[in-house]
């Protein structure tokens, strides 16, 4: 035990120490910083900009807003004019509406002299012409018209068989309100953080796997290892490095992560209650505890690998090769997730067997658990199964380990490996 805390000391010193991981976490930090902040600073230069009323203005002549852009509406008879304006003024609250009695050149010429930026002239309570300057194609200006024009004809058609004109507005303002109430699990609300735990896995698990493999391998051409495996067990050689870049990783998420959630909090009333923002900072405990579990559990598993093929590798420069097959079989594991949680079904034969499989249960569970409503028993199974499969990944690793650090020349393949094993 002592071995292994000095070992685990060691190596989570070079970490921590080393200017690369430094660098990278401050950089992440301030990158969230100026994300979360973002709002504030914009608010900052453009000052803060109140919604406008959506009430209609007392004075036809009267803009809501002195810098709106002006719309010119010209009616057809003098006894719509009040009518028209009042329902154009409630559906266009962008607009400044103007009622003008001036004939069609005229309006245009305003509206080519930019006086104006466009104008209705209601030729008939059904029909009437759009002037604009540009028309852009997002302009969705005759969509909304031909819904106050059309509403004001129903009214019309209903006072005109007998309903009073209060009665026909009322049945006009019928809405249809409906709620959702999800008796499972919202996929849209757990989608953002499940594909950021996903994602987060996948790259701590080939950045850090990596690194073991490498350090391993680095020590090994130093010839360091040789005086390294005569004084400490390789159980606790192999454990004590996996175990401080599985430390490491944890930290610079918790640093990552942490300054997110912080800066968030900070500026929360500036997001302006941004439903996907929010649902990333509002992971359920029991959530975040089973993603602490399956993360933990998954880079173990392929940090033990990663370590254990470092040691084989005679050159660094074979390490990449080396490592090749482990970083396809999680590559194919991440892969199969992504492809479920597009399509929205996490409940496939396929994601149920990656479910229990332990190179692919770390992130085919947590999604399951994340999006689907999935037996507490599956869930105690596929951890144990995973426990078990870390522990016994371990200790063959820390065998190979052992046989692979004392081996140079060749990279040695896998029937000399296992036969190495048992003889050791």
């Amino acid at each position: 035990m002592q071995q292994f805390r000095k070992i685990l000391k060691f190596e989570l010193k070079n970490y921590l120490t080393n200017k690369i991981f430094v660098g990278v976490t401050l950089f992440l930090a301030a990158l969230i910083a100026v994300v979360m902040f973002f709002p504030r600073i914009k608010e900052s230069f453009t000052g803060n900009v109140k919604p406008e009323s959506s009430g209609v203005s007392a004075d036809a002549d009267a803009p809501k807003d002195p810098d709106a852009p002006l719309m010119l509406l010209s009616a057809a008879s003098a006894e719509d004019a009040d009518d028209l304006w009042e329902a154009f003024s409630a559906a266009f609250g962008d607009y400044a509406v103007q009622a003008t009695d001036e004939n069609k050149e005229a309006v245009k010429e305003k509206i080519i002299n930019q006086e104006a930026e466009c104008a209705f002239v209601i030729d008939s309570p059904v029909s009437y012409t759009y002037y604009v300057n540009n028309l852009s194609m997002y302009d969705s200006n005759t969509d909304i018209a031909d819904e106050i024009l059309l509403n004001l004809a129903r009214v019309k058609a209903m006072t005109a068989s007998g309903m009073s004109a209060a009665d026909a507005q009322a049945a006009l303002a019928i809405q249809v309100a409906h709620e959702t109430e999800s008796l499972g699990k919202d996929q849209m609300q757990n989608f953002f953080y499940t594909y950021i735990m996903i994602f987060a896995l996948y790259m701590v698990i080939l950045l850090y796997g990596q690194m073991v493999a490498t350090n391993v391998a680095t020590e090994k051409s130093s010839r360091a290892m040789e005086l390294l495996i005569t004084s400490a067990r390789p159980v606790n050689m192999m454990f004590g490095k996996v175990i401080a870049s599985c430390l490491a990783g944890l930290i610079q998420l918790v640093a990552v992560f942490g300054s997110a959630l912080l800066f968030y909090r900070m500026n929360e009333d500036y997001w302006g209650g941004n439903e996907i923002v929010a649902s990333v900072f509002d992971m359920p405990l029991d959530l975040f505890v089973y993603m602490l579990v399956f993360f933990a559990l998954g880079f173990f598993i392929y940090a033990f690998m990663f370590g254990a093929i470092g040691s084989t590798a005679s050159k660094l420069e074979d390490i990449n090769t080396s490592v090749m097959p482990v970083t396809l079989l999680f590559i194919v594991g991440f892969l199969v997730v992504m492809m479920s949680m597009s399509s929205g079904n996490v409940d496939t034969v396929l994601m149920k067997v990656c479910s229990f499989v332990p190179f692919t249960s770390p992130m085919a569970m947590f999604t399951r658990i994340a999006m689907s409503s999935v037996p507490f028993y599956e869930i105690a199974v596929s951890i144990l199964i995973l426990v078990a499969s870390v522990a016994g990944v371990g200790v063959i690793a820390a065998k190979i380990y052992r046989v692979g650090v004392l081996l140079y020349g060749t990279t040695p393949k896998i029937r000399n490996i296992i036969k190495a094993v048992k003889n050791g």
